[in-house]
C-alpha cells in the first residue's frame, strides 16, 4: 500500500488519499494536531468528511490551545476562554504527512495545523514561520532530535495506584550501551524499529543509556519542519507500544532525583538551497566553522536566557538543571564539549552542525527548535560573536552574565521581556505562551510535596 514519500516519492494526491481511505474496513482515517505542550490531540475522520477537510480545510476547537496538559482550563490568556465561548477554530489537512499507523492496521494518519486567527499561536505553524525566515535568505534548515526515555513495567492505572512512587523500571541498573539488555529485550527494541520505519520516523540509533531501564533513540536528519513531525510524533508512538505492552514511558526531564535527567538534544545546520552546500563549514578556519556558523552560535547563546521557557516548558525542566548530571546550567558553547549548553560538532561539510544540549525530552519538538534555529538565524542577522568556546568542564567555567532562568516563571517573564522573541515569533504568540507557562508555575505552587512534608510537618 503506498503512501505519501513512498516508491516514487511523489506524495498521494487529496483524491486518493480519499480512495485509500474509503476501499479501508472501517471507512475512516484519524486526523490530528499538536497543541502547545506537544501533545497529540486528535480523532477518527469518515471517509466523506476527510474529503470535505482535504479540500475546505476542517475545524478544531480551539479549546486545545486554551487548557494544559491536564486538561485544565487556563484562566489567565485572551485568545481563548469562557470570555469567547471556546468556538472552533479554522485548521488544514497536511497531505504530505499522511502515514499509515502499523499497530492499528495501517489505517492512515494525517497531520494539522492551525489556519486563521489560530495560526499565529499554532506550533507546528509558528515553527514554518522561522523556516520562511531562512528561507528568505537562501537558506535551508536541517534538523534531528534524540530522545532519553524511561520505560517502566507499569500501566496508567498502576502507576496512578502507586501514586507515581516505587515504579518498577523494566530492568534494574545501569547497563549503558548494554548488548545484554537490548538483547533480552530485542522484540521491544526491533518493534519500536521496524514501526518507526513503516512511519517514515527513521532512526539513525537506539541503545540503552545508563540508568534503570533508560533508553536512547535518535532521529535521522531531515528538512527541519519534517524533522519536527517525526520528533512529535515519536513520543505518541513510542509511548502507544509501550502501553500495548503493559508498559508506560515518561519523557518527563527528570523522574527521579537519584538519576540523570532526560535529555532531548537538538541538531541543526543550515545549507545553501541552491547549491546544497553547507553554510556551515569552513575549511581554513581551525575549528572548520564559518563566519555564520560562528553568528549563529552567537544568536543561539545570547538569545537562550530569553526563549528557554520553549526550550525548557514544565516546572519540572528545571530539576534537571544542576551540575554533573550532564545538563548545563547556563548559556555556554564549546568544540565537542558535552558539558556546554551548545556543543559544536565538526570534521566535515556533512556533519558541521550545532547540537542544542539544553533541552530535555519533555519539549514540544516545534517550539523547541523553532527557538534554536530562530536564536540562530537572529545571530546572523545581528552578526553576534559568541563568547569564546569553554575548553574543559563548563560547570567550573560559569559566568553570571550567560546565566540561565532558574523557576519556569522567571523563565516566561524572560520570554515576555525579549524584543527579540517577538520579532522572531510574534507578539500574539509570545503573550499566549509565557502566559501559559506562568500557569503551569502556579499550579504547581498548590502541590503539597513528600519533600515538604518531611521536611516541615513535625519540626516546623
Amino acid at each position: 500500500m503506498r503512501q505519501a514519500g513512498e516508491e516514487t516519492g511523489v506524495p498521494l494526491s487529496n483524491q486518493e488519499i480519499v480512495k485509500l481511505v474509503s476501499e479501508r474496513k472501517p471507512a475512516c482515517a484519524k486526523i490530528g494536531v499538536f497543541d502547545l505542550d506537544g501533545i497529540f490531540r486528535g480523532k477518527y475522520l469518515a471517509a466523506d468528511k476527510l474529503r470535505s477537510a482535504l479540500k475546505k480545510g476542517f475545524s478544531f476547537c480551539d479549546v486545545v490551545l486554551g487548557w494544559d496538559s491536564n486538561d485544565q482550563l487556563y484562566d489567565n490568556i485572551s485568545f481563548t476562554g469562557w470570555h469567547t465561548a471556546y468556538p472552533d477554530a479554522e485548521a488544514r489537512l497536511l497531505p504530505d504527512t499522511l502515514r499509515m499507523l502499523p499497530f492499528e492496521g495501517g489505517i492512515p494518519l494525517i497531520l494539522g495545523e492551525f489556519t486563521g486567527r489560530a495560526e499565529a499561536v499554532c506550533p507546528r505553524g509558528m515553527l514554518r514561520r522561522v523556516l520562511d525566515r531562512a528561507a528568505g535568505q537562501g537558506w535551508k534548515v536541517k534538523a534531528a532530535c534524540e530522545f532519553e526515555f524511561f520505560v517502566f513495567d507499569e500501566t496508567p492505572q498502576s502507576a496512578r495506584d502507586k501514586g507515581y512512587r516505587n515504579l518498577r523500571p523494566i530492568t534494574p541498573g545501569n547497563f549503558g550501551y548494554s548488548m545484554l539488555r537490548s538483547s533480552v529485550h530485542s522484540e521491544f527494541y526491533q518493534e519500536l524499529w521496524s514501526t518507526c520505519q513503516d512511519m517514515r520516523i527513521e532512526l539513525e540509533g537506539l541503545h540503552t543509556e545508563t540508568g534503570p531501564g533508560v533508553i536512547e533513540a535518535a532521529i535521522q536528519v531531515d528538512d527541519a519542519l519534517e524533522a519536527a513531525d517525526k520528533a512529535a510524533l515519536f513520543k505518541t508512538i513510542l509511548k502507544i507500544l509501550c502501553e500495548r505492552r503493559g508498559w508506560m514511558a515518561t519523557f518527563m526531564a527528570k523522574w527521579s532525583r537519584d538519576v540523570p535527567g532526560q535529555s532531548g538534544h537538538l541538531h541543526s545546520s543550515l545549507l545553501d538551497a541552491g547549491s546544497g552546500e553547507s553554510v556551515f563549514f569552513d575549511r581554513g578556519d581551525k575549528l572548520h566553522m564559518s563566519e555564520r556558523m560562528r553568528w549563529y552560535v552567537g544568536g543561539q547563546q545570547a538569545l537562550m536566557p530569553e526563549l528557554l521557557a520553549m526550550v525548557a516548558p514544565t516546572v519540572n525542566s528545571y530539576t534537571r538543571m544542576i551540575p554533573g548530571f550532564w545538563a548545563p546550567t547556563s548559556a555556554t558553547w564549546g568544540y565537542e564539549n558535552r558539558t556546554c549548553a551548545l556543543r559544536v560538532i565538526g570534521g566535515s561539510a556533512s556533519s558541521q552542525r550545532v547540537e542544542y544540549r539544553i533541552a530535555a525530552a519533555d519539549i514540544n519538538p516545534y517550539l523547541a527548535l523553532a527557538a534554536a534555529i530562530g536564536s540562530g538565524l537572529w545571530g546572523i542577522e545581528q552578526r553576534i560573536e559568541p563568547d569564546p568556546g569553554i575548553e574543559g568542564n563548563a560547570y567550573e567555567q560559569e559566568s553570571p552574565e550567560r546565566a540561565l532562568p532558574s523557576t519556569l516563571w522567571e523563565a516566561a517573564q524572560r520570554l515576555r521581556a525579549s524584543e527579540a522573541a517577538r520579532d522572531l515569533f510574534g507578539s500574539e504568540f509570545v503573550d499566549h505562551y509565557a502566559a501559559t507557562r506562568e500557569w503551569e508555575e502556579r499550579e504547581a505552587r498548590k502541590a503539597v510535596t513528600d519533600w515538604q512534608l518531611a521536611r516541615y510537618f513535625e519540626i516546623i
